[in-house]
């Protein structure tokens, strides 16, 4: 975090972030525009790491003088080959160089193996559009109006949450909001309802981050896991230890 002087006084710190994206970017959009209109304050997006040449955010990102990386993916490369775990490393890397607060994963396609994601705890955020524990994964929205229409649920989702493993789409959730299925939708229909509601909830979760990057969420999943690594230090050592983590 930094602090930029404005005019007679210093302002309040300034949350970094960085995106990560592979399409579209309407979330990135949303994100930039709730920043320049002053909706949220004390956020700065410090760069975009991308790993599709040609995708539409990084134009995006242009515009709006993000920096911007485009980092291909080794093709069909395991999340646990040397390949894989060298190219998280240079994700890592890079999005390290510009100390951010938090990274926002808004529409990234790849899963992140341990090598990047250890690089940045409670910092790694990421947008899904289906409920909690309910269609991970590529094409939730595709899936969710398939089981609709085969009578199977009646609403979905979308949830931003914490990714702190390989685990996917499963980490503690910060937020989540039902999204109605209704009679007579189409695909298309359905995904413009969940997108909007998806720009919504990332800028008020971005507002909230400004104002407070040390939320209860954060400080409780800390907690949990200093926890559990008592436990796991009592099993081992027949002992208690604690983490300091500076709460």
């Amino acid at each position: 975090m930094m602090t930029k002087n404005d005019g007679n006084r210093v302002s309040d710190s300034i949350v970094r972030i960085v995106v990560m994206a592979s399409g579209e970017g309407s979330n990135l959009q949303a994100l930039i525009d709730a920043i320049e209109s002053g909706w949220i304050e004390n956020m700065r997006i410090e760069a975009l790491l991308c790993d599709k040449p040609g995708a539409h955010c990084i134009e995006r990102a242009i515009c709006h003088g993000i920096p911007s990386h485009i980092l291909p993916a080794p093709q069909k490369a395991k999340r646990s080959s040397p390949e894989r775990r060298c190219y998280d490393e240079r994700l890592a890397a890079v999005a390290n160089s510009y100390k951010p607060d938090f990274i926002f994963l808004l529409g990234w396609m790849r899963l992140l193996g341990r090598t990047f994601l250890e690089n940045f705890p409670f910092r790694v955020i990421n947008l899904h559009p289906a409920l909690p524990g309910a269609f991970p994964g590529t094409n939730a929205i595709e899936r969710a109006f398939e089981a609709f229409n085969q009578g199977r649920i009646a609403n979905t989702g979308v949830m931003l949450h914490f990714v702190p493993d390989e685990g996917i789409d499963s980490g503690p959730v910060l937020s989540v909001v039902h999204v109605p299925i209704n009679k007579g939708d189409t695909l298309s229909i359905l995904e413009e309802r969940i997108h909007s509601i998806e720009h919504r909830e990332l800028v008020k979760l971005a507002r909230r981050l400004a104002n407070n990057p040390r939320p209860k969420e954060i400080q409780s999943q800390e907690m949990k896991e200093t926890r559990d690594q008592d436990k796991l230090g009592e099993k081992e050592s027949g002992h208690a230890y604690r983490i300091d983590i500076g709460i």
